[in-house]
């Protein structure tokens, strides 16, 4: 815990007094961001970092392997799915962003099998992307399965935003836009993942 209040000293210190007028706008006005972005819990990828954005302009949910269920609205408990009404039916995003990562942990427990120590829920989340997995295992090249299943599992989550009555709705009007990327943890790379068809550079 010391090396975060001493992280939350340095904030308030160095950070703080040049972005207080932002906080306080967005106490006074509370938030209206444009973007809304799905990416994984893995510590290496930040989205306010990689897309350079400030505070109260980015809506972000993060999971394992940063992915999307089917619109499923029942008992059960649906924290990503929760995030995704509240950003499209309550804020009026503009953009849904589905960001993947290399080196995903999720991507790799899909491939290789959930370890034991992860099986309570991890192996049952990382089922949504079961299509993922195949498509790796059709990969000629070893090496590019982990990227291959990477790159599917956006476009699953891209599927799945697709089956919530009120995003197809948005989309289908005009008010929202669906975009898929996967970011190079080494290289800091950011590739454009299209619901069908090959990535492209984002430069």
């Amino acid at each position: 815990m010391d090396e975060l209040i001493a992280g939350y000293r340095r904030f308030r210190r160095e950070t703080w007094p040049q972005q207080r007028a932002r906080f306080e706008q967005l106490a006074a006005q509370g938030q209206h961001p444009r973007t809304m972005v799905i990416a994984c819990s893995d510590s290496r990828v930040d989205p306010q970092m990689i897309f350079s954005a400030a505070p109260g302009e980015l809506f972000v949910v993060r999971n394992v392997a940063n992915l999307v269920p089917p619109y499923m609205p029942d008992a059960h408990l649906h924290g990503t799915s929760a995030a995704v009404e509240f950003a499209v039916r309550v804020l009026g995003v503009e953009r849904i962003v589905v960001m993947g990562h290399a080196l995903c942990g999720g991507i790799r427990a899909l491939i290789d099998g959930t370890p034991p120590e992860a099986r309570d829920f991890v192996a049952g989340w990382i089922g949504i992307a079961a299509r993922a997995r195949a498509v790796a295992l059709r990969c000629d090249v070893p090496e590019q399965r982990q990227e291959a299943a990477e790159h599917e599992a956006v476009r699953i989550s891209l599927d799945n935003l697709m089956t919530f009555p009120w995003v197809a709705e948005a989309v289908g009007a005009g008010r929202l836009g669906l975009h898929g990327a996967h970011f190079g943890v080494a290289t800091g790379r950011l590739v454009l993942v299209p619901a069908q068809g090959a990535p492209l550079t984002a430069s």
